[in-house]
Order: structure tokens, then sequence, then C-alpha cells
């Protein structure tokens, strides 16, 4: 049997005050809760407008590679393609958020911002695919950033949403039932300890009253 539960003073104050730090912290995660949710939701929309961004540069980079492959063949195309140099800028860190850690993903892109080929013997339609397909990849490392972070921020909601359950359905009810019933316990224990004692002060005081032969 659980000690914490035999009906004395210093259990009772121990459950109050598990009681009062269970409801302190349900408020608490039910407030990390409501918070990840509306960050969730808002990067949820950032992800559709990103999306939506996406499948428009796409359709446009890949028209332009259309063009340019007509206009310049596809060796030739696929020639210069071989001077793109490899991507080794992208960089990730971490923040948190209300204790969940989000990477942070940067892209520096300054050196991104002409082709990395001649001109000669090029056409605009392949500057312009260049310079789409250079813009997909940005919004790619964006998006991927979004959805690693609602991913995270989701998975973090369940468990903070499980153990906020915890607390209100099983820890708290528990533990008012518990003080609930110490306090009825050790009211009765002081109705008991009062009557005894005035029936041994009527006792005390009939002997006091009580003539000496």
């Amino acid at each position: 049997m659980d000690t914490n539960t035999f009906p004395t003073k210093g259990n009772l104050m121990l459950a109050k005050n598990t009681l009062r730090l269970s409801k302190q912290g349900y408020e608490l995660l039910d407030k990390k809760r409501n918070v990840l949710i509306k960050e969730i939701m808002e990067l949820n929309n950032k992800a559709t407008e990103i999306q939506n961004e996406i499948a428009t540069v796409f359709t446009e980079a890949y028209e332009a590679l259309q063009d340019a492959n007509i206009e310049m063949g596809i060796s030739n195309v696929e020639r210069f393609s071989y001077g793109i140099p490899r991507e080794e800028t992208v960089s990730i860190d971490m923040r948190s958020i209300m204790g969940v850690e989000i990477p942070m993903v940067s892209y520096d892109n300054s050196s991104r911002t002409k082709p990395n080929f001649s001109f000669g013997n090029t056409t605009s339609s392949l500057d312009k695919a260049y310079t789409k397909f250079t813009k997909v990849k940005e919004l790619v490392i964006r998006l991927s950033m979004i959805e690693n972070t609602a991913y995270r921020l989701a998975i973090n909601i369940k468990k903070t949403q499980k153990r906020a359950n915890a607390l209100k359905n099983i820890t708290i009810p528990r533990f008012e039932a518990l003080t609930k019933e110490i306090q009825n316990v050790l009211e009765e224990r002081e109705r008991d300890e009062f009557t005894r004692l005035k029936v041994i002060k009527e006792i005390n005081n009939k002997k006091l009253e009580k003539p000496q032969n």
C-alpha cells in the first residue's frame, strides 16, 4: 500500500502540492499546445504559398529549357550544364520554439545572380532557364525547412497533447479525490477528538461538582 495515501496531515499537504503542480503543468502544456498549433497553421499557409509558387516557376523553367533545347540543341545545353558548380552554400542552424528544436536553413545566393557560363553561343532562353531553376532551388530549400519544422511541431503537439490528457484525465482527478478523502478522514478525526475531549471535560466537571463526604 502506498504510504503517501495514509490520512495524515503531511500526506494531505503533499497531495495538495502535487495537485497544484499538476494543474499548473496542465495549464502550461495547454498554452504550449496552442502556441505550437498556431505556429504550425502559419507554416502550413506558407508551405501552400511556396508550393504554388514552385509549380508556377517550375512550369516557366521547363518551358524556357525546352526553348533552349530547340534553339541550341539538347547536347549543347547539356554541355553548358556541366559548368554549373556544385551547391555548397546551404547551411543549417537550430532554434527553439517552446522547447522544440527547429532547423533553420540558410542559402547564400550572392554568387548565383549571374550564370556560370559565358554568353557566347547561348540564347536568352538558356539564361531564363538558369534563372528560373535557381529560383526553384531557393524555393525548395525554403519549403524543406518549413515542412521539416511543421513535421517536428506536429510530433511535439502530439506528445504535448498526450501529457496534457494524462494530467487532466488521470493525475488531477486522482489527487483531487485523494485530497478530498484525506481531508474528510482528518476532519472526522478532529470531530471525534473534539467529542472525546468534550466528554472527558464533562466527566471531570461532574467529578468536581460532586460533594465531598
